[in-house]
């Protein structure tokens, strides 16, 4: 029998109890890796129970990203846990308030940096020392395609996923001395709960509201699995020689 593509890896996914995050999470343990699901939401303890059932290996850390002490403690429980780490999914994130810039406020500001920009810091910041000494890792953050294009919603989510875009493209090229790859991934609209509890509420109906944004992606809109296969690439080595890229998986989005 073939070994999966990632067998024997550890992997940390943040953000990892629902949507992409899961689908990402299950991915990686179908495919061999040993994986820690990082989230605030207690759901996080059913995929790692999922995994488990599969007959994969995970454990659940229920963490506030933005708590740097938290995040460093949440890494020493993994290391712990497995040993080392060798992959870092940052999924995590939130769209914050969709008020344009001269109507929010600091606070509404500064929680999107927080969770999307700093979490991202904290956990890239406090995984590296295991990978330097080891010679070895990979780390994949999700941007969005709103990394890349601008649209007339949400600018403080905009603006975090273009600074992610760019912390990539700087540890990719610091820590390449280190044998760590560091690569970006820019999901269109994908089918997840938090998409879907978005159609529930569009004016027109739901199904308006899927008709609409799959007319956006000449492919039609995408399933949590589809992006989770994209990081699954980027996380093995057959991806041994990408780093400091992005990958777009829109389903033709951005190519209009």
């Amino acid at each position: 029998m073939a070994k999966g593509r990632v067998e024997g890896k550890v992997a940390i996914v943040t953000g990892g109890a629902r949507g992409i995050g899961k689908a990402t999470a299950i991915r990686l343990a179908e495919e061999g890796a040993a994986v820690a699901v990082f989230d605030i939401l207690d759901e996080g303890a059913a995929v790692a129970a999922e995994i488990t059932a599969a007959g994969g290996r995970a454990v659940f850390v229920k963490l506030d990203l933005t708590r740097e002490a938290a995040v460093q403690g949440a890494v020493t429980q993994v290391l712990e846990a497995f040993g080392a780490i060798d992959v870092l999914v940052n999924n995590a994130a939130t769209p914050g308030v969709n008020k344009l810039v001269h109507e929010m406020s600091e606070a509404e500001w500064d929680f999107v940096f927080n969770i999307n920009v700093k979490g991202t810091f904290f956990m890239t910041k406090h995984v590296l020392p295991s990978m330097m000494a080891r010679k070895s890792g990979s780390i994949v953050n999700f941007s969005s395609i709103y990394g890349l294009i601008g649209s007339a919603d949400l600018p403080a989510y905009h603006a975090t996923k273009g600074a992610v875009l760019l912390m990539s493209k700087t540890d990719a090229i610091c820590y390449a001395p280190y044998g760590i790859r560091v690569n970006a991934v820019h999901p269109g609209s994908t089918k997840t709960e938090l998409f879907l509890q978005a159609a529930e509420t569009w004016p027109k109906g739901k199904e308006d509201y899927l008709a609409m944004m799959g007319e956006k992606h000449p492919l039609t809109l995408g399933e949590p699995v589809d992006v989770a296969n994209c990081v699954l690439f980027l996380a093995s080595d057959e991806a041994r020689f990408v780093t400091g890229t992005s990958l777009v998986c829109d389903g033709g989005y951005t190519a209009q």
